[in-house]
């Protein structure tokens, strides 16, 4: 190398820290994942999510940021969680659940919030309407109760003699019990007796299914954060007492429930996605329609089936979306 050349080279090397050092890195835009339950018990829905963000050209790490936190399925949490994603000043809150929406939008009026599993959010005045949300809060709404009676058709072909149905459901999330309201009242519309079963903690849970041996027919699992995090004790639970289980959610069969019939969670949180890029593009929440599930599976678990004695009728594994065996 010629000695001039090599100054050259020597000025620009001395000359590059100076720059840099006079450029500030710019900050990613970030969201902060307000999860519910737990970060192994959602991790088909955590994928989901950044899967469709990476297809929308939001690459963790790279040009977007996700500041998770998990409540662990403890009500408690989630007051402080929504302080502190604020604190962080993220971009947007993604908060999938009834429970974490109401903790965000008490404790940020300015921070956009997107749902995506929240049962009614019109009803639990979330947001003005579907078509016109208004504020700051968007996203998917699974309408949990609309589908209720579907799934008491599907447990009284399983147990066509059963007359006794218990309702579990966690007190403290509005959208638990609307849809517990909506399923009792179903129950009564089709002659069945009801037990409505509040639990107000986890160590609830035994003391409060076990004595329902001999005492009721099936079980309805009312959707809850609660219990997204505690489905494998549930289930296991009811399996002691003998009670066949109804879930709207495919991943609590996956967990040891008998059977299922709701919207695709993984498919509401691959979409929640593209609200979430529509937020970090510009666009605002208000502007944003809230859309509703396309997609149900019904979902029967056959080793729960022949643990509790029974037999799925042919014509109901016809139709089921997924069988496991």
């Amino acid at each position: 190398m010629r000695r001039r050349e090599f100054i050259g080279v020597l000025g620009g090397a001395a000359a590059w820290p100076l720059t840099a050092r006079g450029q500030q890195p710019s900050r990613l835009q970030t969201i902060g994942f307000f999860g519910a339950a737990s970060r192994s018990t959602s991790h088909t829905w955590i994928a989901a999510f950044v899967q469709r963000l990476r297809e929308l050209g939001w690459i963790e790490g790279r040009n977007v940021a996700i500041e998770y936190r998990w409540a662990e399925g403890h009500n408690e949490r989630y007051t402080e969680i929504a302080a502190e994603l604020v604190r962080l000043k993220v971009d947007v809150i993604f908060a999938p659940t009834t429970p974490a929406v109401i903790a965000a939008k008490q404790a940020t009026s300015t921070i956009p919030i997107v749902l995506a599993v929240a049962s009614d959010p019109v009803g639990a005045g979330l947001v003005e309407g579907l078509a016109r949300p208004g504020g700051q809060i968007t996203g998917l709404s699974i309408q949990s109760a609309d589908t209720a009676g579907k799934r008491l058709e599907f447990l009284r072909e399983v147990v066509p003699n059963g007359r006794r149905l218990a309702i579990l459901s966690f007190i403290g999330n509005p959208s638990s019990v609307r849809e517990s309201r909506e399923v009792e009242a179903t129950a009564h519309a089709l002659g069945l007796e009801v037990a409505a079963l509040e639990i107000r903690r986890v160590e609830d849970i035994a003391p409060t299914l076990e004595p329902l041996k001999g005492r009721a027919d099936f079980l309805y699992v009312v959707t809850d954060p609660i219990v997204n995090a505690n489905v494998a004790r549930i289930n296991i639970t009811a399996l002691g007492a003998r009670l066949p289980t109804m879930h709207a959610l495919r991943e609590y069969v996956e967990a040891g429930g008998l059977m299922s019939y709701g919207p695709n969670s993984s498919d509401l949180f691959r979409r929640a996605g593209d609200y979430v890029d529509k937020i970090l593009r510009g666009m605002k929440p208000a502007d944003i329609p809230v859309e509703q599930p396309t997609k149900f599976d019904l979902v029967v678990n056959l080793l729960t089936a022949k643990a509790l004695g029974l037999e799925i009728p042919p014509s109901l594994l016809a139709r089921a979306d997924e069988v496991i065996e």
